[in-house]
């Protein structure tokens, strides 16, 4: 029975639920990394543990395959797909829908970076410290979110292979974040916080889905009236 003047939840049960779970996951990092907790000290542990000389014959592999979470090239590239996708639905949704996920990442990401300002492992001044408001941009990591974000995004506008696509983006977004610990971008908490900081972006999507449904129809309608004026 519906009950009249209840507002529903644009987004579902268990979507809400795993929203609410990935805000408190986000919050319990930020958490420990402000108060310099144990996890600050595992930082610490895995940073002059150094990986990159621990194992150096795969860092020219992982070099290049950090790429995959550098912001410019993974979003020309997933723009290019975006489009493409576009033109074969005939729709303008998957290219307004990775604009409107980068658009959330850059700005809840970027937020959160110049109000901490931590500083990165190659840049830390005080040992065991959380490295915290010295200007730096390393918190949360921008190449986990990014890779969550890009590669969840284009999983989630695949389709039929949407579960292929959330598998490829799953390891995609494990293998950037953890090359960024290995090659002393990132400590491993920033880490974290990426991942934590992309999937609330991702399971944020459908409360957007009514303005990008918006937008479409009117982009479609004016490319047709376009066509039809030609």
């Amino acid at each position: 029975m519906r009950i009249p003047g209840r507002i529903r939840c644009p987004l579902s049960r268990g979507r809400t639920i795993a929203f609410l779970v990935a805000a408190a996951c986000y919050a319990a990092v930020l958490t420990a990394v402000l108060t310099g907790s144990q996890l600050v000290r595992f930082d610490w542990q895995v940073a002059l543990f150094k990986p990159y000389e621990q194992w150096p014959r795969v860092r020219p592999a992982l070099d290049a395959f950090v790429i995959a979470g550098q912001r410019g090239p993974t979003a020309l590239a997933a723009l290019a797909w975006a489009v493409w996708r576009g033109g074969r639905t005939r729709s303008p949704r998957p290219p307004l829908v990775l604009g409107v996920a980068l658009l959330l990442l850059n700005t809840s990401v970027g937020a959160v970076k110049i109000l901490t300002g931590r500083l990165g492992p190659y840049d830390a001044r005080t040992p065991g410290s959380a490295e915290l408001f010295h200007g730096g941009m390393v918190f949360p990591s921008g190449h986990a979110a990014n890779a969550v974000v890009v590669w969840g995004t284009l999983a989630y506008l695949a389709g039929h292979h949407r579960r292929t696509g959330a598998l490829v983006a799953c390891v995609m977004a494990v293998g950037v974040g953890l090359t960024t610990v290995y090659l002393g971008t990132h400590w491993v908490s920033d880490v974290l916080g990426g991942w934590a900081a992309g999937v609330l972006v991702l399971l944020a999507l459908p409360l957007f889905e009514p303005l990008i449904a918006t937008v479409s129809a009117y982009v479609s309608a004016r490319a047709a009236g376009y066509s039809m004026g030609r």
